[in-house]
């Protein structure tokens, strides 16, 4: 078998070392037949660093790394290009004074490497050094330049929460950025990958020609493994996993897609995650291997800034524009978690009137993962006590055990800190969503019928648990259950769920008391 090019970011490493290769080079051809500056954007660890390597590689003219793929033949390897490439996730960035001086180091790096020598230093003055080095390279190698920028934000993703040096920041890659189109005479072609797209940093206001190719159908698998890629180049690996698991081939593909494929950028064609489907083929064993590298903790806390945890328990729609670039002192988190992995592209609809999406998590590692994250950050719960309450609960709800349903709402809230309670329906209504759903049932909130609006609707194999939930800083905990009851009855909120055993559950909260009320539905 081939070597899992887990970590592989070096196309010539992965290619001496016998790795496992999905050859993306019929997409890295067309975008360099059909264009010259383009910007594309994927979640951290999905390739993107070696879509810049295989750039980079192809612009040298190392012509036997790509030996049997499809360029091949279709390249002229007699040109060669110089190549200036930028890792910004290679740099220091922690103040303006540090991001400086890691781009005039790395720029003097790569003008001591080529032979040129630079009359501009920094202090202040990276702009023109840039200009200058690409200028210089362009008449030593009689060859325009290529630029390749790898993670062009990330002093800015990484400084989101300090404004201080974001604003630093900015300006300096406003600035630095901005040469890429002044020297445009001088250049043969560009590429930035990153996370997001942000405003203010010259890359998008002033490379207006800059054609961002995030959702473009036409490389909505440039990075990620289709499931033809999976089953053709892992097949060894596959079967491996379904002997140690003792599953067939069938159930053992079934489980991997539903933990791990699940990514579009264009509404129709889904791709795995190659970190975790590369973990998953090493370590053989299912887990959150792409969500550990990373947790989220600076778009949790804004989420529950904006005390909008509910829009994460169904699927999101966003517009075209939504995708446009973003301000990072005003950040929306949904097109930010689309950026930046946890959410993806459901389905895409066109019309005159623009384009329509529809976002929701990925696989099971993002949504399980994500979800115990929001919970825990939202209400200081444990995450560790999450998985095992599924089953107590489960049970409760079938027996229509009040009492305990009350226990474990009472355990819930005493996790939660003073200060990030809300005293609204709407936030105890959002953290029982969340709870539910964490710990894996099939909860929707929300739901609008032809009567009214109803707060949640649980539903399990054979019964389904219509909830209507209260809150009164004034009124008795015992009222509020039957208000919430007759509010149910009187508006008919079980109608559409008349197939399967009817419980109707009422909860009424005040500060961090709760009380809870079942009641069955007789149908006769």
């Amino acid at each position: 078998m081939k070597n899992l090019p887990i970590g592989a970011q070096s196309f010539e490493i992965l290619r001496q070392t016998d790795c496992v290769y999905i050859d993306k080079t019929k997409h890295v051809f067309e975008l360099i037949k059909n264009g010259r500056v383009y910007f594309h954007s994927r979640p951290r660890r999905f390739g993107k660093s070696l879509l810049i390597s295989v750039f980079e590689e192809l612009f040298n003219g190392n012509k036997k790394l790509f030996e049997g793929l499809y360029i091949y033949d279709k390249w002229n390897w007699e040109e060669k290009y110089p190549v200036i490439h930028l890792d910004f996730a290679e740099l220091k960035y922690s103040s303006g004074q540090e991001l400086n001086a890691s781009i005039e180091k790395i720029l003097g790096v790569i003008a001591k490497n080529a032979g040129i020598s630079l009359e501009h230093d920094a202090n202040g003055l990276i702009p023109m050094q840039f200009a200058e080095l690409i200028k210089k390279l362009h008449k030593a190698y009689g060859s325009r330049v290529v630029i390749l920028v790898d993670e062009y934000d990330k002093p800015v993703t990484d400084n989101l929460s300090n404004k201080e040096v974001l604003s630093a920041n900015k300006r300096i890659l406003h600035d630095f950025y901005q040469v890429i189109k002044a020297t445009d005479e001088h250049l043969k072609f560009v590429f930035l990958t990153g996370v997001s797209k942000f405003s203010g940093l010259s890359v998008f206001s002033a490379l207006n020609s800059i054609n961002d190719i995030t959702v473009d159908e036409r490389y909505s698998t440039i990075c990620g493994y289709t499931q033809e890629e999976l089953e053709e180049h892992f097949k060894d690996y596959i079967e491996g996993l379904s002997k140690e698991l003792n599953l067939t081939y069938d159930e053992i593909i079934a489980a991997i897609k539903d933990w791990y494929n699940g990514y579009s950028w264009d509404g129709k064609i889904s791709v795995y995650n190659p970190f975790s489907t590369l973990m998953l083929f090493d370590k053989k064993e299912f887990a959150n291997y792409w969500f550990r590298t990373g947790t989220p903790t600076f778009l949790l806390d804004l989420i529950r800034r904006h005390n909008r945890p509910q829009n994460f328990l169904g699927s999101l729609t966003a517009s075209d524009s939504s995708f446009e670039s973003y301000n990072p002192d005003n950040v929306n988190e949904i097109p930010l978690l689309f950026q930046m992995g946890y959410l993806t592209i459901k389905n895409k609809v066109s019309s005159i009137k623009g384009v329509q999406y529809t976002l929701g998590f990925p696989d099971i590692e993002v949504k399980d993962s994500f979800l115990q994250c929001l919970l825990s950050n939202y209400t200081a719960y444990p995450q560790e006590s999450i998985p095992e309450l599924f089953n107590e609960l489960s049970t409760k709800f079938q027996e229509s055990d009040a009492k305990g349903l009350e226990d474990n709402l009472k355990t819930l809230l005493a996790h939660i800190p003073y200060q990030l309670i809300s005293e609204s329906e709407k936030y105890y209504h959002s953290i029982f969503l969340i709870w539910l759903k964490t710990l894996g049932f099939d909860i929707q909130g929300e739901i609008s019928t032809n009567r009214g609006r109803i707060d949640a609707v649980l539903k399990q194999n054979d019964y389904a648990v219509i909830t209507e939930i209260k809150y009164s800083t004034e009124k008795e905990l015992e009222e509020m259950l039957e208000s919430a009851l007759k509010q149910i009855d009187d508006k008919k909120y079980y109608e559409a769920y008349l197939d399967k055993k009817i419980i109707l559950l009422a909860i009424a909260f005040n500060g961090k008391d709760v009380k809870c009320k079942f009641k069955t539905l007789d149908k006769k």
